[in-house]
């Protein structure tokens, strides 16, 4: 069986919004032990406990909250026998990156996303797109020439992207774009597809594009004010 650790490595590489609980304290002889840790999150089993079904079942009605406030906090939780001091820590899910089309640029999309935070997806054909996880979601389709591109954004948009960004410059997307309005999708939301997306750094080969495109991706995460390539290029 794992480890609570190695499970909450596992929860965190699946785009979980987890709570992990550590006792830290005790006081009396409740039925726990410094350092047990309970491991929690919305649609999956627990893992570990704190020592008892009381003390696990006080940390699950305060793990919502705390996953909502983002910051870790102390709680108390008593029994006939002691009480016990645990700190739960909220992590957040990692936002999901789906990268679409096996181009180079997404290849090296995929590769590096991780290492900046996000959870990088690939997806090839429209029917492996996954089911829709918790956290932000950031969409980057890679092959202007796809012949679903289209259908691809119908079935992304209503999740609600954070961001959707189109390679290629309007001279190859907006035939795209105007196929969506075509079906009625609003302005309001077409006006929200980036084309061309990546900073303009001058790139050129498809390493320097997917690098021009998460430093983008960076940039809207942290708030930066990250300088778009013009949508007349």
């Amino acid at each position: 069986m794992p480890s609570v650790e190695e499970e909450l490595a596992r929860r965190l590489a699946s785009g979980e919004e987890v709570v992990l609980a550590t006792v830290v304290k005790l006081d009396g002889e409740p039925p726990s032990q410094a350092g047990a840790k309970l491991l929690m999150s919305r649609d999956a089993s627990l893992a570990g406990t704190l020592g008892c079904s009381e003390f696990d079942s006080a940390a699950l009605t305060d793990s919502a909250s705390i996953a909502g406030s983002t910051s870790p906090q102390l709680r108390t939780y008593r029994h006939d026998l002691g009480s016990i001091e645990v700190y739960l820590e909220p992590y957040a899910a990692a936002p999901t990156l789906l990268v679409f089309a096996a181009t180079p640029v997404a290849r090296s999309l995929v590769r590096w996303a991780e290492e900046v935070g996000f959870r990088p997806v690939l997806v090839e054909r429209l029917a492996d797109l996954p089911a829709p996880s918790t956290g932000d979601l950031y969409v980057v389709h890679t092959n202007h020439d796809s012949e679903d591109l289209v259908e691809t954004l119908e079935a992304v948009l209503p999740r609600k992207p954070r961001f959707i960004g189109l390679v290629g410059s309007r001279r190859h997307t907006g035939h795209h774009l105007e196929a969506l309005r075509a079906k009625g999708v609003p302005e309001e939301v077409i006006g929200r597809i980036q084309s061309p997306v990546g900073l303009d750094i001058g790139a050129r080969t498809a390493q320097e594009i997917a690098l021009s495109i998460l430093a983008g991706l960076v940039a809207i995460r942290r708030g930066g004010p990250g300088v778009w390539k013009s949508r007349n290029g």
